[in-house]
């Protein structure tokens, strides 16, 4: 009896649950704390008692009570309600919230217009790019909605930090596929999980732009974005927006606001001055919203090298803001005007 508890022991210190199950069962018979072992499972059940991650049992010192807990709570862990939030936050329940609370936006306020989408990879991953604008904007949440509806493929959107440190904001923004623009989880999500990632590399400098300096595109950082698709070996995708310039148009920003609130900027819009400051913050202007998706970039470099030319990751970024830009002006050139497109 003592060896076999010893083996019981060992087992759960190691996490074998086949073998803690085998001895559990020839031991069945034998124990006696059956309140002992529903008050366990209880526990197992509701992750309050002896429990870690996911009902998960932490080490116990005592080989019984580790049988007792696994013989009592065999059938609570095979009832266990599975969440349907992933690793990043992401919630499928809630973006599909989200997608049927913006549809009627998307199809009959900004009647949004894809060009080239079949250039996104519908498998592996891949990151895409695009310009930003607006003071509160809307392009993540056109491009995010069209992708999932045309493609049935999930968009992990990659923002400041700022958004997780806003109460509720946070929360809701990580629920719907929000997740902290950081390289290494720009890495995983790509080339672990060869997810679809995008990203606004004009960042802060692109939202608040001013309304006189519209769809004119400000300098992609240093191309860290560059950085990330080689060592993680997708193709960057670029996609041009037009429409967003015009939903939320700034016309002056506040710098002394913004360093008293601690935000990157402060701006005062159109739509606050026309609607008033709760439904102007809450109202898009009813811009037509086109989007062409240009041809993927491959770089052709090995994946998860230490080290990659910066001159390279320069210039490809520089490129790809080139490529953006000129499909801008061609866009507006054949825009009849923001309204109707």
């Amino acid at each position: 009896m003592a060896a076999e508890n010893r083996a019981v022991e060992k087992d759960a210190r190691h996490g074998d649950i086949v073998s803690i199950e085998r001895h559990a069962s020839r031991n069945k018979g034998r124990t006696q704390s059956s309140g002992a072992a529903s008050t366990t499972a209880k526990g197992l059940a509701s992750g309050r008692t002896k429990t870690g991650i996911s009902g998960i049992p932490k080490l116990i010192k005592d080989p019984q009570e580790a049988v007792d807990a696994i013989s009592g709570s065999e059938e609570t862990i095979g009832d266990a309600r599975l969440s349907d939030v992933d690793q990043w936050g992401r919630s499928e329940k809630t973006r599909q919230l989200a997608r049927s609370m913006f549809a009627p936006i998307y199809d009959n306020w900004f009647r949004v217009e894809w060009e080239g989408l079949e250039k996104i990879p519908t498998e592996g991953g891949a990151l895409l790019v695009s310009n930003h604008a607006g003071a509160i904007p809307p392009d993540a949440l056109v491009i995010m909605h069209g992708i999932e509806k045309e493609l049935r493929r999930p968009v992990y959107g990659l923002a400041d930090h700022l958004f997780r440190t806003v109460p509720f904001l946070g929360t809701a923004w990580s629920r719907a596929g929000g997740v902290a623009a950081h390289p290494d989880n720009a890495y995983r999500i790509l080339r672990q999980d060869k997810q679809l990632a995008l990203v606004f590399p004009e960042g802060s400098k692109g939202t608040s732009k001013t309304f006189a300096h519209r769809y004119r595109l400000q300098r992609f950082g240093r191309g860290g974005f560059v950085e990330i698709a080689m060592r993680s070996g997708v193709p960057v995708v670029p996609i041009a927006v037009v429409g967003a310039e015009e939903a939320m148009p700034t016309a002056f920003n506040m710098p002394g606001v913004a360093r008293l609130l601690g935000l990157p900027y402060a701006p005062l819009t159109f739509n606050w001055m026309l609607m008033g400051p709760f439904l102007g913050t809450v109202g898009y202007f009813p811009a037509k919203f086109r989007l062409r998706v240009l041809d993927p970039v491959h770089f052709n470099v090995a994946p998860d090298q230490e080290r990659y030319s910066k001159s390279r990751i320069m210039e490809e970024a520089e490129s790809i803001r080139v490529r953006i830009q000129e499909t801008l002006y061609d866009m507006l050139a054949h825009r009849h005007n923001p309204w109707t497109g």
